[in-house]
């Protein structure tokens, strides 16, 4: 595997755990109380047109394209693994721009999976 191949991975899978993060901020967002007293359509449409969650669609979107670059370039077998870091990357992220606790137990689990990709990655 190249380093542009693997700069495109870490692009993908950066890009895809952005996207969680801005559609948890969509939908967390409160929605307003005519909306939320409305039928369940309503209420759904709320959120599916909140500018974070568009964000987090269009987000999602461009990772597959890149996505689509990486797979045109290496084997999938070799590539998938590497969306492990999504994990790692979503964790960070949820701590960092959302304030969610992190606490030791899922520190220990990042890194099993950073580990379980380095011994992918090796093979």
């Amino acid at each position: 595997m190249t380093w542009q191949v693997f700069g495109l991975i870490v692009l993908s899978v950066s890009i895809s755990a952005l996207a969680q993060i801005v559609l948890k901020l969509g939908v967390s967002t409160p929605l307003d109380p005519l909306v939320r007293n409305a039928g369940r359509l309503t209420q759904a449409w709320a959120v599916i047109s909140n500018g974070y969650v568009l964000l987090g669609f269009l987000l999602y979107g461009l990772g597959a394209l890149v996505w689509l670059a990486v797979l045109s370039r290496v084997d999938v077998s070799q590539a998938y693994p590497f969306v492990g870091l999504g994990f790692i990357l979503t964790l960070v992220l949820g701590a960092l721009v959302l304030g969610e606790a992190v606490g030791p137990t899922r520190w220990a689990g990042a890194l099993l999976v950073m580990a379980g990709i380095a011994c992918l990655a090796r093979s």
